[in-house]
């Protein structure tokens, strides 16, 4: 059965184009080009860099409130991305010359929670419109201000016919603390004429936050349709849950799949008692009604900030028993859950095992949790302690960091939040994060990044919260507010033993880990642009191609090649500054091109910009030279400074040399 799915997906026409944010509707994130493939990815060179110009009319400090995430669509001849700010940009494929920009002119005197955010647009084609009508294709996009604003794909200008004036401005059902408590950061999705969109809101602000309704509109002309609040309050009135993560839908089982958050706030329950569904859940709904099929809990009342950040993973596997359509759903704690997609009942068992109790006052925890069983955690559950402790140098007696976890209450995963200090493994922002997993619908091999880090999460008895809202989550009506930080040395290293960011290839049949590889170096984050193969931390996502190559970015300034079949890394491209984005693939003009946007990530610690950057296989007269290959590797820069500063040093020697020389008497 794997051989005859694998010849007729050979068989099928390449996929030209990349109409949705992951790939397909499905988000597999899998293209059937190959004309790049692992034997000469390496040759790869940069074809073209567009920058959207922010970096050089918008202030310093605005930009350093801003993370550049967007993933271009490839639809109709143009590639088509959102900024930061929420301009949409259209450009020419091969030269990355600008087409068409609109920009909706959100205000920057808001402090959007999440920062200044886009991942991406949506692409819908009116079927009932005439071939030259205006919008009969359409770009979809939700703003920072929550907007949903619907453009001809063609020219980038509003349609007349949706909402008004082309857009549609959403009630938050409640006053709004501040400009920039609720705003949309992903991609719409778009089925059967219904456009559906979540919401992303503050964490850890109040008890009674905004709902986090899911909303859905006709395509055409912006009539809102149904509404969708994932959280059963059950009689009790605290909490919201919302869908911050990019969606999925099923268009021929009219299914719109959601991947829900946890509920408010996030880590004190006691006034959302029980498991609180549907929060961090896989939850299916029909795309027109609204109505719900069926819902998946990954986490029983959720005080960890463990929400789904991924988009679900529509596929067809292979499960020993014959072909199923599935969910996929990787999570920040590791696990990767396989739902069947009709039910959502686990393909392979899921148990409830006993997790650490003894929560904080008040708090209610449940005595288990869902563990998958057939398909291995991407990052085993296990206790810090402080052997885990990593000194990049050497300390006398007890270092910091192994102070840090020795002092800190760690039982291991779900061990609940305490005023004493809990040590979070995974951190809350995995794991898996909002870049999602690929699949290989061929091989049946599933790619994911993932970060290892730790997160100190505390709780402040409210009677010694004070302070303005940077330095605590003020978790108003609760009993408690938190402070969550990223455990670091004192020079600034993460305290855990490296890697910090792998890739992992799995095999989900089989239930193996075939392979795991570091990803990142410290080149842009250390001093000098020493280049540690530490890897990174990774919140961002992975393509893989059937040329064998799976591509992604990290939080130094490369573009990466993996070969797909062993995870050896096959190539480096540089780029302006860190690509924390999903790439993505396209073929134009015989050509094959990847891409990725290259801004940066300000909660990152990175530096900022505002491009995108293409690359392809070279042309005759391009190959770069040998120089430059050198140079533009993990650390080729830091040798290069050092070869010019020998270079620089033995010029001052000789030209103080030749003037000792000229100043000395003639010999007598």
């Amino acid at each position: 059965m794997l051989r005859l799915l694998a010849v007729l997906l050979l068989l099928a026409p390449p996929a030209l184009a990349w109409e949705y944010w992951g790939g397909d509707r499905g988000g597999l994130r899998f293209s059937q080009l190959r004309q790049i493939t692992s034997d000469n990815v390496g040759t790869l060179v940069r074809a073209w860099e567009f920058r959207t110009g922010d970096l050089d009319v918008r202030a310093p400090a605005l930009m350093q409130r801003t993370k550049f995430q967007a993933t271009p669509l490839f639809v109709e001849d143009s590639l088509i991305f959102c900024s930061p700010f929420n301009e949409v940009i259209a450009l020419d494929p091969g030269t990355g010359a600008q087409k068409w920009r609109y920009d909706p002119k959100i205000s920057t005197a808001q402090r959007p929670a999440n920062r200044y955010v886009c991942r991406g647009v949506a692409y819908w084609i009116d079927d009932r419109a005439p071939e030259d009508a205006a919008c009969r294709s359409r770009i979809f996009t939700g703003t920072n201000d929550v907007r949903v604003i619907a453009l001809d794909a063609r020219t980038g200008k509003p349609c007349a016919d949706f909402g008004t004036g082309g857009e549609i401005k959403i009630d938050p059902g409640m006053t709004l603390r501040w400009p920039g408590e609720f705003q949309i950061t992903s991609a719409p999705v778009i089925a059967r004429g219904v456009v559906v969109v979540g919401s992303s809101i503050a964490d850890n602000q109040r008890v009674d936050a905004p709902a986090g309704a899911v909303r859905a509109f006709d395509a055409r002309t912006g009539r809102m349709l149904w509404s969708f609040d994932p959280l059963m309050h059950d009689g009790i009135s605290a909490g919201h849950t919302n869908v911050w993560a990019p969606m999925s839908t099923d268009d021929e089982r009219g299914l719109v799949f959601l991947p829900t958050t946890s509920p408010s706030p996030d880590f004190w329950g006691g006034k959302r008692p029980g498991n609180n569904e549907h929060a961090n859940s896989v939850v299916a709904l029909r795309i027109e009604t609204g109505e719900l099929v069926w819902s998946f809990q990954t986490v029983h009342h959720d005080v960890w900030d463990y929400d789904l950040p991924a988009q679900p993973t529509l596929a067809r596997i292979d499960t020993g028993e014959g072909m199923r359509d599935v969910v996929i759903q990787p999570t920040k704690q590791g696990f990767v859950f396989v739902l069947d997609r009709d039910t959502g009942k686990p393909v392979w068992p899921v148990e409830e095992r006993a997790v650490p109790q003894n929560g904080a006052d008040g708090e209610q925890l449940s005595p288990t949790q869902p563990f998958p069983t057939h398909v291995p955690s991407l990052i085993p559950p296990r206790r810090i302690s402080a052997d885990d402790a990593f000194e990049a140098v050497p300390s006398f007696g007890r270092s910091a960091c192994d102070k840090l976890f020795g002092d800190s209450r760690n039982e291991g995963l779900y061990t609940p939040p305490s005023t004493q200090g809990t040590a979070f493994y995974p951190m809350t922002g995995g794991g898996v994060n909002w870049g999602s997993a690929a699949f290989d619908p061929v091989n049946q091999i599933l790619y994911a990044n993932v970060s290892h880090a730790v997160q100190i999460i505390k709780l402040i008895p409210r009677e010694e919260a004070k302070g303005p809202g940077h330095d605590f989550g003020q978790q108003d009506g609760a009993p408690f507010a938190m402070t969550r930080t990223v455990a670091r040395s004192p020079l600034g290293i993460l305290c855990n033993k490296p890697p910090w960011g792998e890739m992992m290839a799995v095999d989900l049949k089989a239930g193996k880990i075939l392979w795991h590889s570091t990803v990142g170096t410290s080149e842009d984050l250390a001093p000098l642009g020493i280049a540690f193969h530490w890897g990174t931390p990774l919140v961002n996502g992975v393509v893989v191609t059937a040329g064998g190559v799976v591509f992604t970015g990290a939080m130094d300034a490369y573009l990466r090649a993996f070969d797909a079949k062993s995870g050896q890394e096959l190539w480096l491209g540089r780029l302006p500054v860190p690509g924390i984005a999903n790439p993505m693939t396209y073929l134009w003009k015989g050509e094959q091109y990847v891409a990725i946007g290259a801004g940066g990530h300000s909660e990152g610690g990175t530096s900022i910009g505002d491009s995108i950057v293409a690359f392809r296989l070279p042309r005759p007269g391009e190959t770069p030279s040998l120089w430059s290959r050198a140079i533009d590797r993990p650390g080729g820069r830091f040798a290069g400074k050092v070869i010019a500063a020998g270079l620089v040093l033995i010029a001052l020697v000789a030209l103080l040399w030749r003037w000792r020389r000229r100043r000395r008497p003639n010999a007598v």
